[in-house]
């Protein structure tokens, strides 16, 4: 049987762009990651690597203009968007190559004999190595900076360890050209094209995960598709590292008292935020606390006037228009569903956002109501209109785990007064990243920022955004009573490579 063809599509109209290549067959997924697994001795070199990530950065914005076409073509998120997105990604494989520099991710630690110690210390030296070949899963809705040049394989190169890309199949020509841009950055510092492999297909994804030579995977996207490779990450012979997003609600909770000190800027916020990139971030408030009253009204007002504004948008593909024209629609059939704003289809191609409000005390009973508790990916939130605290905590504790959480306070509030220190302790255990004051979206490539939360937000406790995504693609060794002769460079007593180090109990930089 001929393979099945990949076809790149406008979402715009639906109709074929181009045949941009063919789904993988299991053969050559296992010809990619043997190419991958070749290449791990050619990564080993920090210098080299760090070189060689500054180039692909480099490569990847002197082709902006032909990127964000492409990208543009194949997902309608716009050029300006597109072209943020991709400075984002330069950004972050530059900073990638910042940290394989300084080499404090090895993590080296020294400690010399001490026999007065109970029970005695022998000499042990401590650093992080590469796993080995990681499977990378792209998200549809950043082409850039979670697909073939995102965090996860920019994080797993700086680690040391080649990667194989499942590209996603909304934007298959933009992963081609990223990919090959990558691969001359490569070549230009000796590396053999297998330290980035790339393929596409469904089952190319699961043959992918399944492969022993595939050391451990990086997932961005749906609950339902993450969790399926998870479990199959997990029931291989030998199970490996699965670092999965899989979705997110996000909520944020209004106090009363902010909603009446600040309508207007929270309202207008909010729909920002919640139709920015037609609803299709991850970090989308989803659901959100809202009081009853005349303060909650004024917020819901200015909601529904800066919604009504926002212009119908187009989704990454007409499969997700669908689950979204569907999934709305189911909502606001619910009882005590009103919808001041009604999201919904557009024209043929596009979605009108919209929200929902819902009593919070529907939330706080198991039910049918429990839909408004799942992600619905698109310009769409849910409003829980509260009475008091005790409504907030009852739905509060029904939440899964999330990527992010926020509250939005008064001044006075802020300053420590009323119960905001309770609803930062009540918020903390639900999400990876708490705000104050502030709107989810948007997610800074920082050292101290964590992309990550309980499941089902993500399957580990790691982050996919940030300095520390290093982690996820090392792991620990120890050696003990070893010569200093046999040791590695990065372990011997005189640091002939000048690494940050713990030694003998004191941090040295």
């Amino acid at each position: 049987m001929a393979a099945a063809p990949v076809w790149s599509v406008d979402p715009r109209t639906g109709k074929q762009r181009e045949q941009v290549a063919v789904e993988a067959t299991p053969q050559e997924v296992d010809q990619a990651v043997r190419a991958a697994h070749a290449a791990r001795g050619a990564l080993a070199d920090r210098t080299v690597r760090a070189a060689f990530l500054r180039t692909a950065a480099d490569l990847l914005a002197e082709a902006e203009e032909h990127l964000v076409e492409a990208a543009d073509a194949e997902t309608a998120l716009g050029p300006v968007r597109l072209t943020g997105e991709l400075a984002r990604t330069c950004y972050q494989l530059r900073a990638f190559a910042d940290i394989v520099d300084e080499g404090a991710f090895l993590g080296v630690v020294i400690d010399h004999p001490d026999a007065t110690a109970t029970p005695p210390v022998p000499d042990l030296r401590r650093y992080k190595i590469p796993l080995g070949v990681v499977a990378v899963y792209s998200a549809s809705n950043f082409p850039f900076a979670f697909s073939v040049p995102g965090g996860d394989t920019a994080s797993a190169l700086a680690a040391g360890c080649p990667v194989v890309v499942k590209a996603h199949p909304d934007h298959p020509a933009t992963s081609e050209l990223v990919a090959a841009t990558i691969r001359r950055a490569a070549e230009r510092h000796g590396l053999p094209e297998g330290v980035l492999g790339l393929v596409h297909g469904f089952e190319a994804g699961v043959e992918l995960v399944r492969h022993p030579l595939v050391t451990a995977a990086g997932f961005t996207g749906s609950v339902r598709g993450g969790r399926a490779l998870f479990d199959a990450a997990a029931a291989r012979p030998v199970p490996i590292p699965f670092h999965g997003e899989l979705g997110s609600l996000n909520p944020v909770v209004i106090t009363e008292d902010a909603a009446a000190e600040r309508p207007d800027a929270i309202g207008t916020g909010l729909a920002g935020s919640m139709t920015l990139g037609v609803g299709q971030f991850c970090v989308k408030p989803g659901l959100v606390f809202a009081p009853r009253g005349a303060a909650g009204d004024a917020l819901v007002k200015t909601l529904t006037a800066a919604v009504s504004d926002t212009e119908a948008g187009v989704l990454l593909d007409h499969r997700m228009r669908d689950n979204f024209v569907a999934g709305v629609a189911e909502r606001a059939q619910l009882p005590d569903v009103e919808a001041p704003v009604t999201p919904g289809a557009g024209s043929d191609h596009t979605v009108a956002p919209g929200f929902l409000t819902v009593p919070a005390a529907r939330l706080a009973e198991e039910g049918a109501h429990d839909l408004l508790l799942e992600e619905c990916f698109g310009p769409v939130t849910v409003l829980a209109r509260y009475d008091s605290a005790a409504d907030v905590t009852a739905v509060l504790s029904r939440l899964p785990g999330n990527l992010t959480a926020t509250v939005h306070l008064s001044e006075a509030e802020a300053a420590g007064q009323g119960r905001a220190a309770e609803l930062l302790t009540e918020l903390t255990p639900l999400a990876g990243r708490v705000l104050v004051n502030g709107w989810p979206t948007g997610v800074a490539v920082a050292p101290a920022q964590h992309h990550g939360g309980p499941y089902p937000a993500t399957t580990s406790t790691s982050t996919s955004v940030g300095g520390t995504a290093i982690e996820r693609w090392l792991r620990p060794v120890t050696y003990q009573t070893t010569p200093e002769a046999l040791l590695p460079p990065e372990l011997r007593d005189d640091n002939p490579l000048g690494l940050p180090r713990r030694y003998d109990g004191r941090l040295e930089n």
